[in-house]
């Protein structure tokens, strides 16, 4: 696990399941249009949570690419779930704005909400086809920018699902902030 404090923020890379993260505020679902069960991140996310969050995402549905919504967590171990539809490569376009909007759009979500420890799957690269690495940079520069504006998020974790994921993140996030 790599870990790096900056602004007052620690942003941590491990591999683990996104729904099992009890120390966050906070999980994000990569999530579909209409905010339902799906596959992947968001099929995971609705199973644990149970049937309860597809009741209250109903009435916030359809997002579009680039957008965010917030609910309650139901049966997760956390007090919200941001749900981010990221874009579909190749079809949604500007498909890096599109990505780094989700990222910008949960920050100010999890500020709105005096938020302080949120946990990332990586967005958009299980069937929407983001290719892996441009995904990570675009995650990892994003989060990276915000850093300075952010006054209640003091903890920002990416739940990578594969030790390749997470070996991907703690490389750029070295690159990204100049540290060994």
């Amino acid at each position: 696990m790599k870990t790096r404090t900056a602004h007052g923020v620690t942003i941590e890379c491990v591999q683990g399941d996104i729904t099992d993260q009890p120390d966050m505020d906070a999980v994000v679902n990569a999530a579909n249009a209409a905010l339902r069960t799906g596959g992947g991140v968001a099929g995971a996310i609705h199973r644990a949570a149970g049937p309860g969050l597809e009741a209250e995402c109903r009435p916030l549905a359809p997002i579009r690419p680039g957008e965010a919504v917030i609910t309650g967590a139901h049966k997760l171990p956390n007090r919200h779930v941001i749900h981010c539809l990221g874009p579909v490569y190749g079809v949604d376009a500007p498909s890096d704005r599109l990505l780094a909007s989700c990222y910008q759009q949960v920050l100010r979500l999890a500020e709105d909400h005096g938020l302080n420890a949120i946990a990332f799957p990586a967005l958009s690269t299980g069937a929407f086809g983001y290719p892996p690495e441009p995904a990570t940079r675009i995650a990892l520069t994003t989060v990276l920018e915000a850093l300075p504006d952010l006054s209640a998020v003091k903890h920002v974790r990416f739940a990578l699902f594969s030790s390749a994921d997470q070996q991907r993140y703690e490389d750029v996030l070295t690159e990204l902030s100049g540290a060994e």
